[in-house]
């Protein structure tokens, strides 16, 4: 009784995160806050629909699955990875460098930066 009412609450979770991230990604207006939508609420609308999957099935049936836990981590590990990339090709594509945020001094955005310059990981610490 008590799993069959939590798993009943994360499907409800599940489908009002599933709503605000398709509705965001059809309203929102310019591409990098579309963006926040599929990778920000609908992800944690899948991962608790997941979640609900994977807390049903020991209950119901005694069968302890995997396979939606790591659908879940798959999920939460290759979104955020996913919207990164989309932003960085939509500055590439979409803005030039005067057009972003300035950086702190003395500093550039990465994906900006001089290529024959040495990047922030091939620094040493105090340069």
């Amino acid at each position: 009784m008590i799993a069959e009412i939590v798993v009943s609450v994360l499907l409800v979770v599940g489908g009002l995160f599933g709503l605000v991230g398709s509705y965001g990604l059809v309203k929102l207006p310019d591409p990098m806050t579309r963006l926040h939508a599929p990778t920000k609420s609908a992800t944690l609308g899948v991962g608790a629909v997941l979640i609900a999957s994977l807390i049903w099935f020991p209950a119901r049936h005694g069968a302890l699955t995997w396979h939606e836990l790591l659908i879940t981590l798959f999920l939460f590990l290759t979104a955020p990875v996913t919207g990164y990339f989309i932003a960085k090709a939509h500055m590439h594509l979409g803005w030039s460098r005067d057009e972003l945020p300035r950086p702190a001094p003395g500093k550039d955005w990465a994906t900006f930066a001089d290529p024959d310059k040495a990047s922030l990981v091939d620094r040493r610490p105090g340069d």
